[in-house]
């Protein structure tokens, strides 16, 4: 399975909480630490359903 990049930038957003408004569009709505304040600032910038994901350090391992 080939990767997907979810976010341009990703640099930026590294140890972060990210908001987009879908899978599909690569636009950070919101971001920060705490992912209930990135959904609440997604929420008020008018995004309904943000699609909420962490952005590991780079050169770091995650298994999920």
């Amino acid at each position: 399975m080939a990767a997907k990049k979810l976010i341009n930038g990703g640099k930026r957003y590294e140890g972060k909480f990210v908001a987009t408004e879908s899978f599909n569009n690569k636009t950070v709505v919101a971001s920060g630490k705490n992912p209930d304040a990135v959904i609440a600032r997604a929420a008020e910038k008018g995004c309904k359903s943000p699609v909420v994901f962490f952005v590991p350090d780079r050169n770091t391992i995650h298994i999920y």
